[in-house]
C-alpha cells in the first residue's frame, strides 16, 4: 500500500488519528479518547460506555417543512418572502437516522455528498454536528483523509455521547439532528471546486464551505420554527462549525446559535505560521469563505485567521460560544506543525502548543459570552464518546459545561 511506502509512517499516525471517534457514523471506530493518551497520568477521568442505540417510538414524525404561513399565491412555500418554494429534508421516524443526498453538495473527489438527520418529537430544538477527519492541504496530509462518503453510514448512525438521545444527563437528548459527513478535505470551509494540492491530489473539489451553503437551504425549510440552535464538530469538524459560524447564523437570524469548538483551535500569528495559513487560502480558496467584512482577517503575509473568531465575538455578542481542548493535543499539533521553519519542515513540530491555547484564551477569547474547558495531556476530541459524560477538570464534567453554555452561562474550566 502507499503508507507501507513512506520511511516515516509514524508521521501519519496523528493523521489517522485526525478526527479519531468522528468517522462517518456506522463505522467501527469510536471517539476512543476517555482518558489522556500516552499515560500522562493527570487524572482526568473519561470512560463508560453511554447509549444503548434505542431508537423513538417512531410516532410523531415532524420535518415535513410545511409552515402553514407562506404566502399563496406567490411561489414563497417557505415564507421568507425569497420567492422559493420550501424544500424539506425527506421525512423519518422519530429517532431514526437517514443519510439525504442534496443536490450540488460534492467531495472533493467529485462523488455526492449530503447530510444525516434525525428527528425528535418537537421543531423547536436543532443540533448540528460537523464531523471530523484531517484536512487535505498537501502531499501528507492528504494520504489519511477521506474523500468520499459511505452512503450506508447511517444504519443505525451514531448514538453515544452528545447523540444519545436517551440519556437525562444530556442537554441535547431532545434535540434533532443534522450530521455532516466530512469528505472534502478543507475543515469544511473551502470555496474551491478545482483545486490542487501541491505534491498530492489535482482537480479537488475544495466545497466544504459552498456545501455548507447548500445544506443550510434546506435545513431552514425543514425546522423553519426552531428556537434554539447548537451548533458543534470535533477536530476538522470544529474547525468548521467555528469558521462557518458567521454562515450558520445568518441562516438563523432569530436565534442566538451556541457554539462548541471540540479541538479545533485557531491560534494568533506568532503561533500559527502566516505561510501555512497562506496554504490553506491558496488549496481551498478560503478568501471567497471568509466574511468580506472583515479585513483584519487577511493578513498581507497570509495570516490573520484567527481574527475571524474576534468578528464573529463582536457581530454576535448575545450568542454562547465555547472551545474544547488539551493542553498537547497531539494531532493538532502535527497538523499546525507543517508551519515550522517557514513551512520547510520535514517533520512538524509544534512545541509552544500549551502556550498557544491560552494566549487563544486570554487575548482573544475575551468575551463573557465565550468559555473554554481545557485539559491536561494530549488527547483529542470528546463530544461523541463516553468523556462526553465522564471527562471532569477542576470539579466540573465537560456535559455539566456544556449544559450550561447551552444556557448562556459561559466559563472558563483549566487544570
Amino acid at each position: 500500500m502507499l503508507l507501507k511506502k513512506l520511511s516515516f509512517l509514524g508521521l501519519l499516525a496523528p493523521f489517522l488519528m485526525l478526527g479519531c471517534g468522528d468517522d462517518t457514523p456506522g463505522m467501527e471506530d469510536e471517539t476512543g479518547t476517555a482518558g489522556d493518551t500516552g499515560g500522562d497520568g493527570d487524572g482526568d477521568t473519561g470512560d463508560g460506555d453511554t447509549g444503548d442505540g434505542d431508537t423513538g417510538d417512531g410516532d410523531g414524525d415532524p420535518g415535513d417543512g410545511d409552515t402553514g404561513d407562506g404566502d399563496t399565491g406567490d411561489g414563497d412555500g417557505d415564507g421568507d418572502g425569497d420567492g422559493d418554494p420550501a424544500n424539506p429534508l425527506p421525512e423519518a421516524p422519530v429517532g431514526e437516522w437517514q443519510y439525504v443526498e442534496i443536490d450540488g453538495m460534492y467531495c472533493r473527489d467529485g462523488s455526492p455528498a449530503g447530510v444525516g438527520v434525525r428527528y425528535s418529537n418537537n421543531t423547536d430544538l436543532l443540533a448540528i454536528y460537523m464531523e471530523g477527519g484531517g484536512a487535505c492541504f498537501n502531499g501528507i496530509s492528504c494520504l489519511a483523509n477521506p474523500s468520499s462518503i459511505n452512503a450506508n453510514a447511517f444504519d443505525p448512525g451514531p448514538y453515544e455521547g452528545l447523540f444519545d438521545n436517551e440519556n437525562p444527563d444530556n442537554p441535547l437528548m431532545d434535540h434533532n439532528f443534522i450530521y455532516f459527513p466530512y469528505c472534502t478535505g478543507d475543515v469544511f470551509f473551502g470555496s474551491q471546486p478545482n483545486g490542487n494540492v501541491p505534491g498530492g491530489p489535482q482537480d479537488q473539489q475544495f466545497v466544504g464551505h459552498d456545501n455548507v451553503v447548500l445544506a443550510l437551504e434546506r435545513i431552514v425549510d425543514t425546522f423553519p420554527d426552531t428556537a434554539d440552535v447548537f451548533l458543534t464538530g470535533e477536530s476538522g469538524g470544529g474547525f468548521g462549525a467555528a469558521s462557518n459560524y458567521d454562515t450558520f447564523a445568518s441562516f438563523f437570524p432569530n436565534n442566538d446559535v451556541t457554539l462548541v469548538d471540540d479541538s479545533g483551535p485557531l491560534f494568533r500569528d506568532q503561533y500559527l505560521a502566516p505561510c501555512l495559513q497562506q496554504q490553506f487560502r491558496d488549496v481551498w480558496n478560503v478568501d471567497a469563505s471568509l466574511p468580506q467584512d472583515c479585513p483584519e482577517c487577511f493578513g498581507e503575509d497570509g495570516g490573520g485567521l484567527v481574527n475571524y473568531l474576534s468578528y464573529v465575538q463582536q457581530k454576535y455578542p448575545n450568542a454562547a460560544k465555547g472551545l474544547i481542548s488539551s493542553h498537547d493535543d497531539s494531532t493538532i499539533s502535527t497538523f499546525f506543525g507543517f508551519g515550522a521553519n517557514d513551512c520547510m519542515a520535514v517533520f512538524p513540530s509544534f512545541p509552544d502548543f500549551e502556550e498557544a491555547l491560552y494566549d487563544l484564551r486570554d487575548n482573544v477569547l475575551v468575551g463573557p459570552e465565550f468559555g473554554t474547558f481545557y485539559k491536561t495531556g494530549n488527547s483529542h476530541t470528546y463530544i461523541s464518546g463516553s468523556d462526553y459524560y465522564n471527562l471532569t477538570v477542576d470539579g466540573v464534567l465537560l456535559v455539566d459545561w456544556v449544559a450550561d453554555l447551552i444556557a448562556g452561562d459561559a466559563a472558563h474550566v483549566a487544570p
